[in-house]
């Protein structure tokens, strides 16, 4: 997968937002990484803010249907990993603004 892909689907993660705390996946720092084959598989590994997040299963619809807007993602598989652990050091600076986090 080259860089231009990478950064579309990144990009596309950008519009899901966390409903809990009103910002990006992206920016929050839950995006470890994201894979697309040749043949249109895309796979989001991906953390949540906490382990019993409630919000868990509506993030994971989000990240696939954001990712099925894009016409090379035929498929999209969302593992959700608790390793490495989110801390808030994951976030960007505009997250940590937008959120008053230091």
């Amino acid at each position: 997968m080259d860089q231009d892909m990478r950064d579309s689907m990144m990009g596309a993660l950008e519009n899901v937002i966390d409903p809990e705390l009103g910002i990006d996946i992206v920016n929050l720092g839950l995006v470890y990484d994201v894979e697309l084959t040749e043949d249109g598989f895309g796979v989001v590994t991906m953390t949540l803010t906490s382990l019993g997040c409630p919000m868990g299963p509506m993030i994971v619809d989000m990240v696939k249907t954001s990712l099925y807007e894009l016409p090379e993602v035929k498929e999209v598989d969302v593992k959700i990993v608790w390793t490495p652990g989110w801390s808030k050091d994951n976030m960007s600076r505009y997250a940590k603004m937008a959120l008053g986090v230091r």
